[in-house]
This record gives structure tokens, sequence and C-alpha cells, in this order.
């Protein structure tokens, strides 16, 4: 399909189809951001996904002709268990989707539809998935990639290079044997639960529930640890010389810290109706006790083995129709670091930026705050401003209608506002970018942040964490801004490829991607 540009949009494809009737495409703001926690969507580099309660459509919207998959997942009718979140999972060579249901249901699918993976996170609600990658920088002198689930008052954490383990392996089973009948609805059933996948999981329901949260990053280990690092790792010549200055300058390297740490820690950031931020101190450590090894360590292998005989001495017993409850794995430590409290306020959605030191929150009062995860301050503050810059250019002839819709968005300000970060190349006028020879770097781009403010009809795009106001783009009411998932190894991409953010018209199906360079 040819490419159409408008100005600052470019048009990708049409989605409009049949099958979307379903999800309540031709009513009035099917897509709308309210619609949000019924009508999910996640958007891959050619695929978008599309969720309602209990249906997942997966269709290709740069291909029409690409044959479109509905994934109907075994939920529980009993606990009226429904579809909450959905994203893709993208490697280089596999791709596939994760769902989080209400019941704390972690699924993943196929594009085929088969079911790969099912395991139980814990008991409650996934409201998020969200994928993400950060490099090796002066901070950490590591890289990391993983998943992580939110759920009320609840954060897990997944690696990356654990979900691309398993997915390579059913893919080379499913490629290298014939799958009978019996044997394919083994997998439905039990859905690969029996290799579960490792992963972490924090309490950081301190200051109340959250409705949104994400893991930033690894931080240095607390002070009582870092004293402890030090020491072991000079010995006594820290008494016998006295080294207390080469001690400061350890204590202030950060990759030292992170390096020599027995453990790895995170930095996560929560919002909720209780408290508008809260930051806390992940550790990976479950229990520090001997106690707590043991039963961590032997009694899962202890009773495995018994397990075993069991079934070794009683093999002429019938198996039991029902599956055993799975058993939730314990909470690691998490550190409060920093609240804030600020009634009524109340948090709602958050994203980060590719690097994960900015957050972008949206609140109940129709603001925007622009946190730095590091220093854990806010930076900026969104609000009726760009209202005031609409009634500055009102004309006084003007008739007064124009003028009522002008005050009511002013006091609307960004309420169910979506912001997603993006690049974009701002300074056209340096010739080395303008070249048709040289191919933009990551150097050559700006850190932007996009918001859809849908109760003005307005996409507005300001630079980072200072800058102006760079982009306005008035759009329909029915549209929802999306971007692309990160896919895995994408840190090591050549040539480098921009943060990009996508716009989708509900009422016509049309998909179209902000242009990262202004005319």
């Amino acid at each position: 399909m040819s490419k159409r540009s408008h100005h600052h949009l470019t048009e990708l494809g049409c989605i409009a189809c049949e099958d979307l009737a379903e999800f309540g495409a031709g009513k009035e703001g099917w897509l709308a951001p309210d619609a949000g926690t019924t009508v999910l969507c996640a958007l891959d580099a050619h695929s978008l996904a599309i969720a309602n309660r209990s249906v997942v459509l997966i269709l290709g919207w740069s291909d029409s002709d690409e044959p479109r998959v509905k994934i109907r997942p075994e939920l529980s009718p009993i606990e009226a268990e429904r579809i909450t979140a959905i994203e893709w999972l993208v490697f280089d060579d596999i791709k596939v989707i994760a769902i989080g249901t209400s019941r704390g249901f972690l699924l993943m699918y196929s594009l085929r539809g088969d079911l790969i993976h099912r395991q139980m996170v814990y008991h409650g609600q996934i409201i998020k998935l969200r994928v993400r990658g950060t490099k090796k920088d002066l901070m950490q002198d590591i890289s990391s990639e993983d998943v992580c689930v939110v759920m009320p008052g609840v954060i897990a954490r997944f690696d990356g290079s654990d979900i691309r383990s398993m997915l390579q392996r059913w893919f080379q089973e499913t490629h290298s044997r014939f799958w009978d009948e019996k044997s394919n609805k083994d997998l439905e059933d039990d859905g690969n639960s029996d290799n579960r996948l490792p992963y972490q999981i924090w309490n950081v329901n301190k200051y109340g529930s959250c409705v949104d949260a994400a893991i930033t990053g690894i931080m240095p280990p607390p002070l009582m640890e870092l004293q402890y690092i030090v020491i072991y790792a000079f010995g006594s010549s820290l008494i016998n010389y006295g080294s207390f200055l080469k001690l400061c300058c350890y204590m202030n390297s950060a990759a030292f810290i992170v390096g020599q740490s027995s453990q790895r820690y995170y930095c996560a950031v929560t919002i909720g109706d209780d408290a508008v931020i809260s930051a806390f101190r992940l550790s990976e450590d479950r229990k520090r006790s001997l106690v707590g090894v043991i039963l961590s360590k032997v009694m899962p292998v202890t009773f495995s083995t018994i397990a075993s005989f069991s079934k070794m001495i009683w093999r002429s017993e019938p198996t039991p129709t029902s599956k055993p409850e799975e058993k939730l794995q314990s909470f690691a430590r998490a550190s409060s670091l920093t609240c804030l409290k600020d009634y009524p306020r109340k948090g709602e959605k958050l994203t980060l930026s590719p690097s994960g030191t900015l957050a972008a929150i949206t609140d109940s009062l129709g603001r925007i705050l622009l946190l730095d995860t590091q220093a854990l301050v806010v930076v900026r503050i969104w609000k009726v401003s760009s209202a005031f810059i609409i009634l500055n250019s009102w004309e006084p002839t003007a008739p007064f209608s124009g003028l009522s819709s002008i005050f009511h968005a002013l006091f609307q300000g960004y309420r169910d506002a979506n912001c997603f970060f993006m690049e974009m190349l701002v300074n056209r006028d340096d010739k080395r970018a303008s070249s048709s020879f040289h191919v933009p770097g990551k150097s050559d781009y700006c850190l932007c942040l996009a918001i859809h403010a849908p109760r003005k009809g307005i996409i507005e795009v300001w630079q980072m964490r200072t800058g102006p106001r760079v982009l306005a783009i008035q759009c329909a009411k029915g549209c929802r801004l999306l971007q692309p998932t990160y896919r895995f190894g994408s840190l090591s991409d050549s040539p480098y490829v921009p943060l990009e953010v996508f716009l989708l018209n509900g009422d016509s199906g049309q998909l179209s991607v902000l242009n990262r360079f202004l005319n």
C-alpha cells in the first residue's frame, strides 16, 4: 500500500474489516481512550492486536491480504475471568502475543493461535504488561531486557532471556516432531505450565493499591550493603592504611557498586489513588536467612523427589482429572524510597522514556507530570496552558459558540490524556542532518513527549526536558495513540531505529505515523 503524507502525518494502512464488529467497530467512539478498559490495543511493526473481554484479534495493517487470527483463551466462567492486558513479545525470529487475565494468569500464544505458555503470576487482575530494555551506560555496567507484569499493589519481573529460551524450545519442538491430536490437547490443557518461567515479584502496596507501575532500571544497593561490599572487597587494608579517601571514591562509583553487589536492585515507580507517585527499591533476594535458603532451594527438590517415587510405586492408580492449584511465589523485599500524596489528585497512567530516566504521569486533575526517575523529583507539569494559547488566537469577530468550546477545552485540561515518548529530527537546518547521504543516528534525534488530549481533540509534541511545543495536530474524536512494543535485542540495532508514535482512527480504520521531522 502506498504511503500518503498529510503534513505531519503519513498514512500507512487501514485495518477496517468485518471482524472488528465484534469489538464495537461502527459505533461512535468505540476506540476512544475512555474505552481503554474494554478495548485493548497492542501495536507491532506490521501487526495490530485488538482485544475485548474474551477475544484477541490479530490483523496486519501493512498487507490487506494477510490472514487474520482470532484467539479465544480458555477463561474461567465461574470466576468471570476476562482479558485485561495484551502485549507483543518480539524477538529476532520469534513473535508471540502475551495476554494477562483478571485472575492473574500470563498466557502466550503463537500467531497461529496455539497456546505456548500458561502461568499464574499472582492472585488478582493483571493491569499491564510492560516490555522494555535498558542499555549499558555509566550508571550501570550491564544491559537489561524484561517483561514487567503490573497488578494492584504487586509488580513482577520476567527476564527477557528466560522468555526467549522458553519460546525457542517450544518452536524447535513444534518443528522437529509431528503433533498428534492427543499432544495438541495436552498442550492446550496444560499450556506448558510444568516449565514455569522464573521471575521475581514484589509487594508495593505500602501506600495503597497502584493502578500502574514500571521498573525504571537498575539502581545501587542501600548504604548498609555498600559498606559491607567495600569492606569485604578491601579487607583489613582499610584499617591498616586508613584508606578512607579510596573508600569514598568507590562509594561514588555507580558501576563499581552495581557490579560488585551480591544481588541486583531495581527502582520501581508506582502511581495510584492514595499516592500519586511512589518509588521503591526492589531486591532480588526473597529471604537472607539459612531457613529461607532451605525452604526456597531444598524443599522444592525434596517434594519433587518424593513425588517421583510416589509415581513409580503407585503407577497403576488413575491420575486425577483436576489440575493442582499453582503455588504462588513469595514476595521479594521492596523498600520504600519516596511518596507523593496530594489529595484529591490520583495517578492514572504512566509511560517511560527509552532509558527509563523520565516518566510521564497523567492524573485525575487533567495534568501531566514529568518525573526524573533517578532524582525522584517532578521536573515539569502540563496543565491548561495550551488552552490559553488557543484562547489568545481567538478573533473577537468569531461567534460565541467557538469561544464556549475553547472555554470547555480550557477547563478539561489534559483529562483522559495518553502519552508516549518519541524521537524527532527537530533541528533540520543542520547540514549533516539534511544531507541525503547522511543516515541519522541517535545523536541526531531529540527526545520528545507526544500528548494526546482527546477532550481537546489535539496531539501535542513537546521537546524534552524543558523545551517548547514543537508540534500540534488536530485529530478526530475516536482516535487512539499507539506505539510499537520494544523489540528484544534492539539495543544493538544498526542503523538506529528511532521511537515513533502512531495514530489509529477508530472511525475510518486508518493507521498513520507522526512524521519524525518538522517540515
